[in-house]
């Protein structure tokens, strides 16, 4: 990455580019990812809170952070831990969740800089999010690995401490109250999706959807038998294929 600097001088006005250290890069990355850790915190303490309340406990949660970083893929897949799920049904459900980071990881490397080692490459694919994506994705000119590397170092530590924090309490709060904690989930994802349901019917149609068909896998006759993670499969293909058909992104036309 550079800094873009403008020369004034004279009848013509000349763009300058300095380029930065890997140092900089980094701690403008650290900077940069900051404010996501921040958010990151709290969700994070609903899921060492959920883990917790399942018997599973805070080192372990720990360690299932460090290795996922995935939000609503640890989630689901949590929950299907918790439930004695087969590990083909695990594996299954967490890869249709996290897909999208494959999208997200080919986007950016479009921005990478020359040179960028594969292994370069992979370290910073393990640190895409949803946030992060977003952030890199609107720098201007190419991105380093310093910088990435910086930019997902906060969150990555935010993400893995609320866990800890969430766990170790719930791990000590008496039985009663663990299982109460859960309703602490439910109120995190409606808190995610009311804002943009309201803003965009789009969003609003493909949670209908979505909410419609895992309630015919909970209630329906023979659909209630099938477990909740190809549930949660079904309802998350079908709800994004219809959304897909029926709301199109309509193409952006550059002047």
């Amino acid at each position: 990455m550079a800094f873009l600097a403008q020369d004034t001088s004279g009848d013509k006005v000349i763009t300058k580019t300095t380029p930065r250290s890997a140092s900089m890069d980094f701690r403008y990355g650290l900077r940069k990812g900051i404010p996501i850790a921040l958010g990151y915190v709290p969700v994070a303490f609903t899921f060492g809170l959920l883990a917790a309340s399942g018997g599973i406990s805070p080192w372990m949660a720990t360690v299932i952070s460090l290795t996922n970083l995935t939000s609503a893929g640890q989630f689901a897949g949590t929950n299907l831990i918790i439930a004695g799920a087969p590990l083909l049904e695990i594996a299954v459900t967490t890869f249709v969740i996290n897909i999208r980071y494959l999208l997200m990881s080919l986007s950016l490397s479009q921005k990478l800089t020359s040179g960028t080692s594969l292994i370069k490459r992979a370290i910073m694919a393990f640190g895409i999010t949803d946030e992060t994506f977003a952030v890199a994705s609107l720098e201007q000119g190419d991105i380093s690995f310093s910088y990435m590397l910086g930019l997902v170092s906060s969150p990555y530590w935010g993400w893995a401490a609320g866990t800890f924090v969430g766990a170790l309490i719930c791990s000590v709060l008496p039985p009663a109250v663990q299982s109460s904690m859960g309703i602490a989930l439910y109120a995190m994802f409606i808190a995610l999706i009311v804002p943009s349901a309201k803003r965009s019917k789009p969003v609003l149609a493909t949670t209908v959807i979505a909410v419609v068909v895992s309630c015919l896998f909970t209630w329906a006759p023979h659909l209630r038998d099938i477990s909740a993670g190809w549930g949660i499969t079904i309802a998350a293909i079908t709800a994004s294929a219809v959304g897909a058909l029926v709301f199109p992104r309509e193409e952006v036309q550059d002047e």
